[in-house]
């Protein structure tokens, strides 16, 4: 019987899912789905940033792009998911938390996994293909930031700089797939998101930095050391601070800034309670994530409000 992962917690898949797909979905990443969350927000807030910026409400297209991207973020972060474990199988034999992972484990093979990887890859090309000129180039290209990740954390101290660039990717395709173009306003929202990845993720590395250090893995935890907390800070506040030059650029109105404040105290109090040394603190942080992005894509719809609160 396939157990939990050590960083899953409590979660359907090990609860209610049949016995032989759970090897399938565990390599989807299905158990774990704070990762879709963080994929999908920045889609969502770049659709919810042109819908807000125009003063109007989603029609019926806007809507599918809603559900699409929806769609898309579980199955590209499935497929980005697999291609990482294939790439990282041995170093993931090495490391507690990943040891158990489908591929390393043993219970499913590399070749399979591929097959898991094209099969998602091609069902979320369908849906890409229902967008507009800009936005299909604009999935192309992300194809080269996500085929990049796995070995970022081989050759700089910053991946989690890179897995900003890539998953929030999907904040300049939701803007464009409403708008066609990419505008100041998009690019600051992307920008934004990078630097609240770089944070999270920096936190999600404190669960493995002894690990990390034995094999040679390299992450902005290792690189800040006993900064870590003050880099996460000062990361947060870099994504605080363009989010809200983003809304100014879009010329939302004053809700989205006061509600911009709830997302300030959500990552200020994250930066206030973290505990390097504190891996499962980390972990229960990191998910909190969630909720941030949240409060982001509220603060944004809410921008679109003229009349007062």
């Amino acid at each position: 019987m396939s157990a939990p992962l050590p960083d899953a917690g409590r979660n359907w898949v090990d609860a209610r899912a049949p016995e032989g797909l759970k090897p399938w979905l565990k390599l989807g990443r299905f158990d774990r789905p704070i990762g879709i969350w963080l994929l999908l927000l920045p889609g969502w807030q770049g659709i919810t940033l042109v819908l807000a910026a125009d003063r109007r409400l989603p029609g019926l297209y806007d809507l599918w792009l809603f559900v699409g991207f929806g769609i898309g973020a579980c199955l590209m972060r499935a497929a980005g998911c697999a291609f990482n474990d294939i790439v990282d199988r041995d170093i993931d034999a090495q490391v507690a938390r990943t040891a158990q992972r489908p591929i390393p484990s043993g219970r499913i093979r590399v070749k399979q996994a591929w097959a898991f990887v094209v099969g998602c890859s091609l069902i979320s090309l369908l849906i890409l293909l229902t967008l507009n000129l800009t936005a299909i180039l604009l999935g192309v290209g992300s194809l080269a930031l996500v085929a990049a990740y796995p070995f970022m954390k081989r050759i700089t101290w910053w991946p989690q700089a890179w897995l900003g660039l890539t998953f929030n990717w999907g904040a300049l395709m939701g803007f464009a797939a409403v708008s066609g173009q990419v505008t100041p306003a998009a690019t600051l929202l992307y920008l934004g998101g990078v630097f609240w990845t770089l944070g999270y993720d920096t936190i999600y590395a404190l669960q493995d930095l002894e690990d990390d250090a034995m094999v040679g893995v390299r992450s902005t935890a290792r690189r800040l050391g006993k900064d870590v907390q003050r880099g996460v800070a000062v990361f947060y506040a870099l994504a605080l601070g363009l989010a809200a030059a983003a809304g100014f650029a879009a010329g939302l109105a004053a809700p989205f800034f006061l509600v911009l404040i709830a997302y300030a105290a959500h990552l200020a109090w994250q930066a206030r309670t973290l505990r390097p040394e504190d891996g499962a603190l980390a972990l229960r942080l990191f998910r909190s994530n969630r909720e941030a992005g949240l409060i982001l894509l509220a603060a944004i719809a809410l921008g679109g409000v003229t009349s007062p609160l």
